[in-house]
């Protein structure tokens, strides 16, 4: 009996002693599961990395693009010079060109705009023969495409990007005159949604086109939301240079009969014809003063013949900083005395912003 007792104690000894290593090993247990049961992050992909290195070595190129023409003493184009013929210089310093192209038969993707406001009733008619004779003389079948845009209050697009100059010209003709000028509104909105993204060439061409407006106006703004300076700037940005035809007929001398002077007959220009003149050199156009639509003829022609014999050059500034300030930029042909050079003035110093276009079905963004 005593010999039994003695066997129980040792049992129940054994199991007391037991219990706490079971609890203390199933706490244990319970604890680290929770650990053990989070899954370790999958390891990245080449995929994934190839995504997170795409968004994060994109940097800002300050590359500035400028599109010229070169003219000679009398006013010949010039289309034979070569990279080394050329200076270019940003705000007087002089930079290196990493980039030279000479641009020949380009396409063109044209903008007409015209003012159809009060303030040019009396010469709607002049805005219409004027318009219809430029496409007419310049635009080439199954090559460039023109579209139409009127303003008066607001800048209105009647006619879609089409190389028919039927179709244009029945849509010219329909214009009527009536309400306020909002000239830097049309320039801005042509610029950002016609002729940042134009119709790209058919076939497998190269997506490069010229793009060109012709403004036809008095110069007098009373409405426009955006200023002169956002307007050509936009146009700067876009590469699209101004041609601007003047409606005004003030101080305009008719006795002028010399051929080469008489898309200019000014000898007193107005405020108007001051903006239009701005709005052209800004940009690498010409400014026109005529009496007559028939002063014209020629020198359609001639814009035409010069936008498709220009160059190209490409320089990254030295002293670019992203301030917003406005940089002069000034080509030379030192060894060609006489030689000037018709381009763009300057840059705004700002970083690549988005311009807000909708991509059109056969149009390309603005890169």
């Amino acid at each position: 009996m005593q010999m039994r007792r003695t066997i129980l104690s040792l049992v129940l000894a054994l199991t007391l002693l037991g219990i706490p290593l079971t609890e203390r090993a199933q706490q244990t247990t319970t604890d680290t599961k929770p650990q053990s049961a989070t899954p370790a992050p999958p390891a990245p992909t080449s995929q994934d990395s190839a995504q997170k290195s795409d968004q994060t070595i994109r940097v800002p190129v300050n590359l500035v693009d400028v599109l010229f023409t070169v003219l000679n003493r009398r006013n010949k184009l010039v289309p034979d010079l070569e990279k080394s013929d050329f200076q270019v210089f940003d705000d007087k310093l002089p930079q290196e060109i990493r980039y030279f192209s000479k641009q020949t038969d380009l396409p063109l993707r044209i903008g007409m705009l015209m003012d159809t406001s009060n303030s040019i009733r009396d010469r709607i008619k002049f805005e219409q023969d004027a318009s219809v004779s430029f496409l007419f003389s310049v635009l080439r079948r199954n090559k460039d495409e023109a579209f139409v845009m009127t303003f008066d209050d607001e800048p209105q697009v009647i006619q879609q990007f089409t190389g028919d100059t039927g179709v244009l010209r029945d849509q010219i003709m329909k214009t009527r005159a009536g309400g306020g000028t909002a000239i830097y509104d049309a320039v801005y909105d042509a610029c950002v949604k016609e002729l940042s993204h134009p119709p790209r060439p058919p076939g497998d061409q190269p997506d490069v086109v010229r793009r060109v407006m012709i403004l036809i106006s008095d110069g007098d703004d009373n409405l426009s939301m955006h200023t002169r300076t956002e307007a050509i700037e936009m146009a700067q940005r876009t590469s699209v240079v101004i041609y601007t035809i003047s409606t005004s007929t003030q101080w305009v001398s008719p006795e002028e009969t010399d051929r080469n002077k008489t898309s200019d007959r000014k000898y007193l220009k107005t405020d108007g014809d001051q903006i239009l003149q701005q709005l052209a050199e800004e940009t690498g156009g010409r400014a026109f003063f005529p009496y007559h639509v028939d002063d014209l003829d020629q020198s359609f022609q001639d814009i035409g013949d010069e936008l498709r014999s220009q160059y190209s050059i490409a320089y990254l500034p030295t002293n670019y900083v992203m301030d917003g300030r406005y940089h002069k930029i000034r080509i030379e042909v030192p060894e060609h005395k006489g030689f000037q050079v018709r381009a763009r003035r300057g840059y705004f110093a700002r970083a690549t912003a988005n311009i807000p276009v909708t991509p059109k079905p056969g149009g390309a963004a603005l890169q």
